[in-house]
């Protein structure tokens, strides 16, 4: 029987009043269940176990109809319902407890606070175009919602003072549905706010408080600024879609990813531009804000002219006030992730602001373009904007940071690309938020409480190896039913939705096998992720899946993006293979993934499978999850594995090899897949003793939850962003306030001069004592230089020597430098500067040397500002 599916279409038999009255209408809650409601309004209830069951407990039908919001089903569960537990003793006594549970987290010390309470009282703004926090909460897309979700979740666990800016969209992001023939449908639901578990902030008066940006065609946009309480951090959600904007832009805020060009900066300059208002609205200064993709990147523009407005400062001031206050993370080597807008574009949006910026348009546009001399016409890239603008950047995984350092090396044309100043913070989850019940409850008796407070310490983590194998594995088996009961049910839900006949949605039944070998794969359905890659020889994965001795099967899940017709089409073969008599019972796509799909999948499967297209998957995390919850990842060297994986933790798919063919690669990493699965991991899984028990796989579960649970997690990543990047962005920015500005005054006169002066000065000559060409290892390397500084001072550069081996190019690898001591000025204003240094290798060598811009002691990486011999 359908449920919830409105057959006959009366949910669309809506009335539009031409005036209408609003009013709020809340739950009518007995006195003894008033804790409900506070614990439901607090976000922290989502990754504490006993809080979801108490409110499961509640009515468990509700639960699912709310989609597990407890806010929601406060409003739908029955009066009567309600008055009966207002009597249960054992029902008050379980929300009791949770409510104390909820106290005690928001009022005891935490990381932060022992570790730098000297900046306590400092605040962190963290921007994402989406979050993830909860199922219930659709306003998030995937992986860069789940991660900011996590990232607030350990913020909050570990007591960072941050708060959290993004959108709140009505229509969030679509709900996936598949046409009779496999074609990906988008359907968008309208989110209820006041059903979620958010408030709308208020004056005193009752008034929506609102901040307004302009736009070209409406002089004043509004916004009004929603409040989730994501545990001890607040994160402020903007909405445009009330009464006092006009048709059109009430739609800003509509869709995620949605609509052209022209609505996606619409969206960026609410986000960015009209973030920044609301932190001056609710009286927050940032220490530091952190940029989270560049979807937010015009916060930096505004924040600079906020500096030359409030604080008197010029536009070169205020940029160096920026530079030390902002952090950027880019996410994604592919394209897509990089937003870029048309020259013109851009310029119809911020005409105003450049002109208050003091800066003409060309000035204005080059703040988001690189100095190749081709592109210097081209369009206004985000990443661009933010990588120029912040003082630190980082990419996700240190493959993706050295794959950054190369896709920029344009904005720093002539510095080497390891020097490029982009690092690397590894991505990680909110472990807590993604291991399941059984597992949680094996960590508590053999690990004890302490791993969920400390999820990174590596002697927790090697406890696992005391848990009995028997326990764990009854653990995995009683999760992997669950699994194959949930995609049973949701299979049938669908085939049912495309209206398959009653015989024909009966199989559904009897799909999976809880015995098998199951390999989940989930991810979004981008072309370069290749989510049907093991299905390139047909006849070979129909042998691996069909075999009744040593059975497999795979369940799949994934959106395309609505735009992505090709990613719609490997989606729609899949299906197809749904079809086939030989598969149709072991291979199963569950549509709308989400993240309840995803609890289910890395709870449940045996076997994690990533096979994009090394190196565009910049960290995923998946994985990861997966981990934790004794599932093996088999995968591309892409991403974290890179890094997680050690030769007894999982498998890899493929080799590190670079490809020219990518034909020849699909086909040559396809048969990785089947041979690793052939020879090593069915063979493994299916090794069993007189217990029936895998212990060649249990081994391999516990080695890699032992190594990729105490790494691999946001509590390591938020200490890696505080001691990196928070707390020495805090204190130069506190730096940068003293006596007004006085610092951000004296650095930009510096730069000014550098500038100014730069294309004069040169390297007039170096001389050394290689005369010879051959030199012994140890013996010391004399190199004498002349420089011309043209004016500018020697304590404002380092004039450095760059050695290492030297091809028949001319290229240096394995490169070091060294700063040379200023030794003499001459009459004529020149500069002697000598170095003696040991050799340390031995080979065909080389140096050369380089004048490079230095400030307190630190090279300044001032794009085109380099001089080399």
């Amino acid at each position: 029987m359908l449920k919830n599916n409105d057959l006959f279409n009366e949910n669309q038999e809506t009335f539009t009043a031409i005036k209408a009255k609003s009013f709020v209408v809340t739950p009518s809650l007995p006195e003894s269940l008033k804790d409900l409601a506070t614990i439901s309004e607090n976000m922290w209830w989502c990754w504490n176990s006993d809080a979801v069951e108490l409110f499961r407990r509640l009515d468990r039908d509700v639960w699912e109809e709310s989609y597990h919001s407890p806010k929601a089903m406060l409003g739908l569960v029955k009066q009567e319902r309600l008055e009966e537990l207002a009597d249960d003793t054992s029902f008050i006594s379980h929300m009791k407890l949770v409510k104390a549970e909820l106290d005690k987290y928001m009022s005891v010390p935490t990381w932060f606070d022992k570790t730098f309470p000297e900046y306590k009282d400092k605040k962190i703004a963290y921007f994402s175009t989406e979050f993830a926090i909860h199922e219930s909460l659709p306003i998030y897309s995937g992986g860069l919602g789940v991660l900011s979700g996590d990232h607030l979740k350990s913020a909050s666990d570990m007591g960072l003072p941050l708060v959290g800016i993004g959108l709140l969209y009505r229509n969030g992001y679509f709900k996936q549905h598949l046409s009779i023939d496999g074609w990906q449908i988008e359907e968008y639901k309208v989110n209820h706010f006041y059903s979620m578990p958010m408030q709308l902030l208020t004056d005193e008066k009752g008034n929506a408080l609102s901040i307004e940006i302009s736009l070209p065609h409406s002089p004043r946009v509004f916004a009004r600024i929603w409040k989730i309480q994501v545990g001890r951090v607040a994160l402020y959600l903007l909405d445009t879609d009330f009464d006092k904007n006009s048709a059109e832009d009430r739609t800003i805020t509509g869709e995620l990813y949605g609509g052209d060009k022209e609505m996606r900066i619409k969206q960026e300059k609410l986000l960015g531009v009209g973030g920044m208002r609301v932190l001056e609205l609710l009286n927050i200064d940032p220490s530091v804000i952190h940029i989270n993709e560049g979807h937010s990147a015009f916060l930096l523009l505004e924040k600079m002219r906020m500096l030359m407005k409030n604080k008197g400062l010029s536009f070169e001031q205020a940029q160096k006030v920026v530079k030390a206050n902002c952090v950027f993370t880019t996410h994604t080597p592919v394209p897509a992730g990089n937003e870029v807008f048309s020259s013109q574009l851009v310029s119809t949006y911020f005409e105003s602001l450049y002109r208050e910026l003091g800066l003409s348009r060309e000035q204005f546009l080059a703040l988001g373009r690189d100095l190749k001399v081709e592109n210097m016409d081209k369009d206004f890239s985000m990443t661009i904007l933010a990588l120029k603008a912040c003082g630190k950047a980082n990419g996700v995984s240190r493959l993706h940071a050295t794959v950054s350092r190369e896709m920029w090396q344009n904005v720093w044309p002539e510095l080497p690309r390891k020097e490029i100043p982009i690092t690397h913070i590894t991505n990680g989850i909110h472990t807590n938020t993604w291991i399941s019940y059984e597992f949680a409850g094996l960590f508590q008796r053999y690990i004890g409480d302490d791993w969920i407070d400390e999820p990174s310490d590596q002697t927790l983590w090697e406890r696992v190896a005391d848990i009995p194998d028997a326990e764990l594995w009854r653990s995995h088996e009683r999760r992997k039913e669950r699994l194959v009961s949930f995609a049973r049910n949701r299979l049938k839900a669908q085939l049912e939705r495309r209206g398959l006949s009653k015989h024909m949605v009966a199989y559904a039944d009897e799909v999976l096998d809880p015995e098998a070998l199951t390999i989940g794969f989930a991810r979004r359905f981008a072309t370069y992720k290749r989510g049907n890659l093991i299905f390139r020889n047909l006849d070979r994965i129909k042998k691996i899946l069909t075999n009744k001795e040593k059975p497999v099967q795979i369940i799949i899940a994934g959106k395309a993006h609505p735009k992505d017709d090709k990613g719609k089409e490997i989606i729609k073969s899949i299906i197809a293979l749904t079809s086939d008599p030989d598969l149709k019972y072991k291979v199963v796509f569950l549509e709308d993934y989400d993240m309840n799909v995803a609890h289910y999948l890395v709870q449940g499967v045996d076997i994690w499978l990533n096979n994009p297209l090394r190196p565009q998957e910049a960290s995923g995390t998946s994985g990861m999850k997966a981990a934790v919850n004794g599932a093996i990842n088999f995968s591309v060297l892409d991403g974290w594995w890179c890094e997680g994986y050690n030769g007894e933790n999982g498998w890899v798919v493929g080799s590190t090899d670079t490809y020219n063919d990518l034909e020849y690669q699909n086909e040559m990493e396809s048969r990785s897949i089947y041979e690793m699965l052939e020879k090593e991991i069915i063979p493994l899984f299916f090794d069993r003793g007189q217990d029936d028990l895998p212990r060649g796989w249990i081994t391999k579960m516990k080695a890699c939850m032992q190594t990729v649970g105490p790494m691999f997690n946001t509590n390591r990543m938020i200490e890696d962003y505080t001691r990196k990047f928070y707390v020495p962005s805090m204190e130069l920015t506190e730096k940068m306030k003293e006596n007004n500005y006085e610092l951000a005054k004296k650095k930009a006169d510096w730069q000014s001069n550098i500038e100014r002066n730069w294309n004069r000065v040169s390297i007039i000559s170096a001389d050394d004592n290689t005369s010879s060409k051959t030199i012994k290892i140890g013996e010391p390397l004399k190199i004498r230089v002349r420089v011309n500084l043209a004016g500018i001072a020697p304590e404002d550069v380092f004039v450095q020597v760059y050695e290492g081996y030297l091809n028949t190019k001319n290229v240096l690898s394995d490169e070091i430098f060294e700063n040379m001591k200023m030794v003499s000025k001459e009459q004529d204003g020149t500069y002697i500067y000598e170095i003696e240094a040991p050799t340390r290798m031995v080979g065909h060598c080389g140096y050369t040397v380089r004048i490079v811009p230095q400030y307190m002691d630190k090279v300044e990486y001032i794009p085109g500002i380099i001089k080399w011999f």
